[in-house]
């Protein structure tokens, strides 16, 4: 009698495999008998790192937003390759298209950033008019808050990829940010010599809404067989808190042009959450300041809780 088998998608990057691979040992522990097989899937942002994520989508490839990292993942489940796709949940749009659901979350990793730079003392110690390496309008908004002397940089490819970048001062970089728990899924935080490592407080430098999380996505071309074999991985903590940081994005209408902070506290009790936010106006070159709140509501109410923030931010 022939194993249940299921397929695991997944982006190619030395970071999805190894979110691939904790899926894929998550599954084996919580059902022995199932056999489980990969399937590399190449996205668009994989295929086109010469381009800015603004870029995407102004040149024929018709894809805008973060479904850059998502897109074929999903045409993959919609054809039924694969029976689930492994994703940086903060890379996935908070607008599903009919049919797609993300039933499953794993427990949450490290959720700051880290500053990586060849001075020490964080974001305070770097020289003045220092140029740091990043791709992110929300970690250049908040650095230029911080530090309005800095010169943002863009940067891209993969982790690896970066740290060499800086390690070897291409344009002239001296810093360049990156979220923690990619590099400690890597294994590699703090790895290089003579660069410093300075993990950033995330109520002072906010993350990115769902940073650390990864989310499980699934089409309804599946039925209820998947979903119920990912009901056994599920954190639930972690859903929650993610789903009220997706729920806050997506009544701001924010895409990934739009520069958000976001930090969400579990309270003791268990029921209910605190999100804090800190929105600036779209683009990477605005000098506006930040609009910054925080709203407490129940847990079971993600969408509630995200009106009430947004209420509070812009009445």
């Amino acid at each position: 009698m022939s194993r249940e088998v299921l397929r695991i998608g997944t982006r190619g990057s030395a970071l999805a495999l190894v979110q691939a691979e904790m899926t894929g040992c998550a599954l084996a522990v919580a059902h022995p008998n199932l056999k489980l097989e990969r399937v590399v899937v190449k996205t668009i942002g994989d295929k086109r790192p010469d381009l800015r994520f603004s870029e995407f989508g102004a040149g024929g490839e018709g894809i805008v937003d973060k479904g850059i990292f998502t897109k074929e993942l999903e045409e993959a489940l919609a054809e039924g390759t694969v029976d689930i796709a492994v994703h940086s949940l903060k890379d996935v749009p908070t607008e599903l298209a009919e049919g797609y659901s993300l039933p499953c979350v794993l427990p949450r990793a490290s959720i700051e950033d880290v500053l990586i730079s060849h001075s020490q003392g964080g974001i305070d110690g770097l020289p003045e008019n220092a140029r740091i390496g990043t791709s992110s309008v929300r970690r250049i908004r908040q650095l230029l808050f911080l530090r309005p002397d800095l010169e943002p940089v863009e940067i891209r490819g993969n982790v690896p990829t970066r740290i060499r970048k800086l390690n070897q001062r291409e344009d002239d970089l001296d810093a360049i940010l990156l979220a923690r728990a990619g590099l400690e899924r890597l294994g590699i935080f703090g790895d290089e010599a003579g660069l410093d490592y300075s993990i950033l407080d995330p109520v002072s430098f906010l993350p990115a809404a769902a940073q650390g999380a990864v989310g499980i996505e699934i089409h309804s071309r599946s039925g209820n067989r998947v979903t119920d074999l990912l009901t056994a991985i599920h954190c639930q903590d972690t859903g929650d808190r993610v789903a009220a940081e997706r729920a806050f994005l997506a009544a701001l209408g924010a895409g990934c042009e739009t520069p958000v902070g976001l930090f969400s506290t579990l309270h003791e009790d268990g029921g209910q959450i605190t999100l804090h936010a800190r929105v600036f106006s779209d683009g990477s070159t605005s000098s506006d300041p930040p609009v910054e709140g925080q709203s407490t509501g129940l847990r079971t109410a993600p969408e509630a809780l995200a009106s009430d923030l947004l209420t509070l931010l812009f009445p």
